[in-house]
């Protein structure tokens, strides 16, 4: 059976769409619906739908990993193709059709759908049942059919069982319900006696609790863990009061198997009074024995690479007394000496600066009794701040903690600790801090503040001095790179001249690295809004530019190579010769034609014997697609080149037909410059080749002619007096 293929074109526009579509549900999701970065986000997918549709329309299969056109998958691996698949396939949809042309209010209403909860659509009847009611005609969906799957659920269920009774569970602990009906409190004494589906529970709850990059929201994921193990410790307490030591230590060994960031600030949470029950977190640190202890101190330490002052908090807390301490650490020592990260070279100088830190931990010398006494007593004071009258100036007050203002200010933080930094072991995370602050704010289409951002980084990599020079110029590459800068490029084409000023300012302060994320803008055959302004970028950059042309130079497409070829002519340096070598012994006249301009723009000896080179290889039309393309233009800068290759060259042998072209060249162009080297040419002698000699003679001399100007006058009258018989023949012959 043959299998199905798509084009690349094909592939590439579904990439783009899917890209598209999860910038925009993210953008929908984040935001408020006025907010710039959802309009911005919706007018690029409307835009991306119709070049994928081409205004006819298209079909998407959805699977759980990919995205089918025809039944072929398009796109693979984890790119955004697979993401947005991902995205649909979790709100159950098989299918999604798009007209060619969409609505903008349309898109926005498909958005909002896949920022629904997906239990929500179900128990709404799926998501085709719920846009069928409120959607509109232009996009059309087909649903996972839910009488099937639930006729083949199987009978049998265990306690971490994904049934709507679980989901509920999920959504009950996520919303913090504090009353249960009789069906969720007898499934969660069930799960208090599995610790596999206690752990399933707390990854099913912490599952929401991750930003758009996927990075987890550490506090948010703690607080929903300590919710879900809150309800089983209560209901467990109530129903089951014999149990609790198991559950405990159910508890316990759930919890070590979580992530030990995770862990860390469930352990170092301090319930407050009043929550119902005993601590869960007493009970949990109670339950831990020393093997838990050992292990997840190893593992954070061997993803860490170091003990933090955090660690050690959590660790006095679990292991208070001095003798579990040792025991603690020797376990630990072992179990890291049989990791990779124990058998580095340093490990044991690096352990011994960790087992300071963990076995000396006091937070006594640092905090006094007088400090704990008025943190103790701010929930009362806030209480009552909270119950006075409040000034006329609150209005403005809070006006100031709006979210432009707490952007603004986050800013020039960011920008003050930047230039104030001086020791150099934190200059890593401080210049990628602000380089995060950057791709936020490229994100929310603050551009002004992002360029500050930028600035302020740049100025930092270009100071030999500063101790954050190094990772500054970094966190610049990096950023380059970002999803965020991705987004931003897709709507370059789109910004208005204020937006994209900015953003190509932006762009020049970051350097050179900027210009990988903008090949796709140069990688199109119309010369659209977006193509010249990322070339103009692209020039600004110069030389340091070149080398990152390299995906455009080795590109299938010729329009792609040709957009090359006319920015490494606009550079227009030695270094862009061997880029453009490979451009001029290609197949296609129209590429060939441009890069042979590219090459007549270099003032280099290079350019020329790169022309010479292909000159010599090509034949047909390729060699007269270069000849062309040196003359189209008439342009004087090109007549050094054929100068070049004209004296580099034997007229009597194989460079015999490239000397002809060459000759013909020289008199379309008409330069009086050529007149010197012309006149050698056409007294040349020979007692052999005379077909050859003569084809020679009768090209100079109608190149003479063609320059016209009395010098080139001048050397045919000398020619047809003085020169040898065959060329006074000819010279006497040629039309005044």
């Amino acid at each position: 059976m043959t299998e199905v293929s798509l084009s690349p074109e094909l592939v590439l526009s579904v990439e783009r769409l899917s890209r598209s579509l999860l910038v925009a549900a993210r953008a929908v999701l984040l935001y408020p619906p006025e907010h710039p970065a959802v309009g911005a986000s919706v007018d690029r997918l409307c835009k991306s739908v119709h070049d994928t549709t081409g205004g006819a329309g298209i079909i998407l299969g959805v699977t759980p990993t990919a995205l089918l056109v025809g039944g072929a998958a398009a796109g693979s691996g984890d790119g955004p193709v697979t993401e947005a698949a991902a995205l649909l396939h979790r709100h159950d949809i098989l299918e999604v059709s798009f007209a060619g042309t969409i609505p903008h209010a349309a898109l926005r209403a498909f958005l909002v759908l896949l920022g629904t909860d997906p239990e929500q659509l179900r128990a709404d009847g799926g998501p085709a049942a719920v846009w069928a009611r409120g959607g509109h005609v232009a996009i059309a969906l087909l649903q996972v059919d839910y009488s099937s799957v639930l006729a083949d659920r199987e009978v049998t269920r265990t306690p971490s069982t994904k049934d709507d009774l679980w989901r509920s569970i999920v959504r009950a602990v996520n919303e913090r319900h504090k009353a249960l009906d009789e069906a969720m409190q007898r499934r969660f004494l069930e799960i208090a006696g599995d610790v596999g589906a206690i752990g399933e529970l707390a990854n099913d709850v912490i599952a929401p609790a991750y930003t758009p990059d996927g990075s987890p929201m550490i506090t948010t994921q703690a607080a929903a863990i300590l919710a879900a193990y809150r309800h089983l410790s209560t209901i467990v307490s109530v129903m089951a009061p014999e149990r609790r030591e198991e559950v405990m230590q159910n508890l316990a060994t759930a919890t070590s198997r979580l992530d030990p960031r995770v862990v860390m600030q469930v352990l170092s949470t301090e319930e407050e009074p009043g929550q119902g029950g005993p601590s869960v977190v007493a009970g949990v640190i109670n339950a831990f024995d020393d093997a838990k202890v050992a292990q997840m101190l190893a593992t954070t330490l061997a993803i860490d690479g170091q003990a933090s002052q955090r660690l050690a908090e959590v660790f006095d807390t679990i292991a208070p007394d001095a003798q579990r301490k040792q025991r603690v650490l020797r376990l630990t020592q072992s179990l890291l000496e049989e990791s990779d990260f124990g058998q580095r070279t340093q490990f044991e100088s690096l352990w011994t600066s960790m087992e300071g830190l963990l076995l000396t931990h006091n937070e006594r010398p640092f905090v006094s009794a007088t400090y704990r006494t008025a943190l103790d007593q701010s929930g009362g004071r806030a209480e009552a701040m909270a119950a006075a009258d409040l000034p006329p100036e609150t209005a403005e007050w809070v006006h100031t903690l709006g979210q432009e203002n707490v952007r603004r200010l986050s800013v020039i933080l960011l920008i003050d600790l930047l230039n104030l930094e001086r020791d150099a072991s934190r200059a890593s995370d401080l210049a990628n801090d602000v380089a995060a602050l950057a791709e936020d704010l490229l994100m929310a289409g603050e551009y002004d503040l992002a360029l500050s951002v930028v600035m302020a980084l740049a100025g930092k990599a270009a100071d030999a001095t500063a101790v954050t020079k190094a990772a500054s110029r970094q966190a610049l590459d990096h950023l380059a790179v970002t999803p965020a800068m991705g987004d931003t490029v897709d709507l370059f084409g789109e910004m208005d001249e204020a937006q994209a000023g900015t953003f190509a300012e932006m762009c020049r302060q970051i350097g050179p690295a900027i210009t990988e994320i903008l090949l796709p803008l140069l990688s199109v055959e119309e010369p659209t809004r977006g193509r010249t302004r990322a070339s103009e970028i692209v020039l600004g950059l110069g030389t340091a530019a070149i080398s990152r042309l390299a995906p455009l130079v080795s590109s299938w497409h010729w329009y792609t190579q040709r957009n090359a070829a006319e920015l490494l002519g606009k550079i227009g340096t030695a270094a862009a010769v061997p880029f453009l070598q490979p451009l001029i012994r290609g197949t296609d006249p129209r590429v060939a034609r441009e890069a042979v301009r590219a090459l007549s723009n270099i003032d280099d000896p290079s350019a020329a014997r790169a022309v010479h080179t292909v000159l010599r290889a090509a034949s047909g039309a390729v060699r007269q697609a270069v000849v062309a393309a040196l003359v189209a233009e008439r342009d004087p800068r090109v007549v050094p080149v054929l100068l070049r290759i004209l004296n580099e060259s034997n007229p009597l042998k194989s460079d015999h037909p490239i000397v002809l072209d060459t000759l013909l060249a020289l008199g379309t162009l008409g330069h009086e410059q050529a007149v010197p080297d012309l006149t050698r040419m056409m007294r040349r002698r020979s007692l052999f080749a005379r077909k050859k000699i003569r084809a020679v003679k009768q090209h100079a001399l109608e190149a003479l002619r063609l320059i016209g100007t009395p010098v080139a006058t001048a050397a045919i009258r000398s020619a047809a007096d003085t020169g040898d018989r065959m060329l006074r023949r000819l010279a006497r012959a040629m039309p005044s």
